[in-house]
């Protein structure tokens, strides 16, 4: 099938994604919990990714390059070949068609396994794969464990290449299992990211509003979520109470329900696990400023959204990944001190700045450790911006043209130029 073919199908598929797309985001809602309204972003997030690698599936090639003497040299771009895409449980959809398109873009087929937790977004989307006229096996979805699945897909001799969302616990035996059929990987793994507020914040309430939210949403489980709010000394104490009356505003419940902002932790070992931190966070000395327990008077694994003030870099809550409802705020007292701080991490997935400094929001932005940097806002990667992450948050990057790097080998060819045809 020529490039063009890819690219029209997969224009097709992102319709047939937009035509159903409230029957994905009700699937969403219902396998991991999420607020309905959240999910339905979640499906515009998708629809668009597809559009964009669509477009993108006859645009990249390879180049001819300037040789020494009477030689013509060029480049092509060909299929990496089978593709072994292991989803997470907490964007089940965006994050199947983050890896989907930019392969069949370039041209690969796909072994697609969803989370456990939540497979029913895979399983429409693999229904609509057949429908809109991509050929049977190219894209195969096959829900499964992690341990039995997942580990066979890693280690296959028939898969040529890996791409991994998940745990940095997970990426390293998956990375470790590729290594002996020299797959290539990709892996997206956890993070402890660092959202940064000057005291010259263009408006502290957004900033509040923000810094809140990126930990918050999604009940706190996402990979890049803006887990350590470092506030500069001077707005330290009213900014911890712009977050404590967001924690005690926030409504919890049915994800089916309008106007609900937090949903469940996906499982009762989440829910076991972040209420752990919580407890170690109290016991290390943190100050409680909001929440800190399962909700009350509610079935299901809810936890109140937790904001801990007064913390140290040495705490558990500080250093580790929680992906859950909790909030950390740090006091910094200048630039130096917090870039050190919050490069002194072992994960490196993303970073914020809240400044109306605009020569120090960029310098900040440039010292830290991380894969992307938002400046006065965070998380609002589109498809076409590349995003991964620094040391233990992963290798490689999704999205963008350099998504679409992974996923081809390059060929080089050359010919000697015979001088009777000069």
């Amino acid at each position: 099938m020529d490039a063009s073919q890819r690219g029209r199908l997969l224009y097709c598929l992102a319709d047939a994604l937009q035509q159903h797309s409230e029957e994905f985001a009700a699937l969403e809602a219902l396998d991991a919990g999420k607020p309905l309204e959240s999910a339905r972003g979640d499906v515009d997030f998708a629809v668009a990714t597809l559009r964009y690698f669509a477009g993108y599936a006859d645009k990249f090639h390879g180049q001819v390059i300037p040789c020494n003497g009477d030689v013509v040299c060029y480049t092509r771009r060909e299929p990496v070949g089978v593709v072994g895409a292991i989803i997470p449980w907490n964007y089940p959809l965006d994050l199947i068609v983050q890896k989907v398109a930019p392969a069949l873009a370039m041209g690969c087929c796909l072994v697609v396994k969803p989370a456990e937790e939540t497979p029913l977004s895979a399983l429409l989307l693999a229904h609509l794969i057949s429908q809109v006229g991509i050929p049977p096996g190219v894209v195969n979805v096959v829900p499964g464990y992690g341990k039995t699945a997942g580990a066979a897909l890693a280690n296959h001799p028939g898969v040529n290449a890996v791409t991994f969302t998940g745990s940095t616990a997970v990426g390293r035996s998956i990375m470790t299992a590729a290594a002996t059929t020299f797959k290539r990987i990709n892996l997206e793994l956890g993070g402890k990211s660092a959202l940064i507020i000057f005291a010259d914040a263009p408006d502290l309430d957004k900033a509040a509003e923000v810094a809140f939210e990126e930990v918050m949403g999604n009940a706190g489980q996402c990979c890049v979520a803006a887990t350590r709010t470092f506030v500069e000394a001077a707005i330290y104490e009213q900014m911890v109470e712009r977050f404590r009356k967001l924690a005690q505003k926030r409504v919890l419940g049915d994800p089916f329900q309008p106007g609900v902002q937090q949903g469940p932790q996906i499982n009762k070992a989440q829910m076991e696990a972040v209420l752990k931190y919580i407890a170690s966070g109290v016991e290390e000395g943190a100050r409680l400023v909001a929440g800190g327990r399962r909700m009350k008077g509610r079935a299901g694994y809810f936890i109140e959204p937790t904001v801990f003030a007064d913390v140290n870099d040495e705490m558990r809550v500080v250093r580790e990944e929680i992906f859950g409802p909790v909030q950390v705020v740090l006091r910094f007292t200048d630039v130096d001190e917090v870039v050190r701080r919050a490069n002194a991490s072992h994960y490196g997935l993303g970073g914020g700045v809240f400044s109306g400094d605009a020569d120090k929001a960029l310098r900040v932005a440039q010292a830290l450790e991380v894969g992307t940097v938002w400046i006065n806002s965070y998380n609002t990667s589109p498809p076409m911006q590349p995003f991964g992450g620094y040391k233990h948050s992963g290798i490689g990057r999704e999205q963008g043209k350099e998504g679409l790097r992974f996923f081809t080998e390059v060929k080089s060819i050359s010919m000697p130029i015979s001088k009777k045809n000069s």
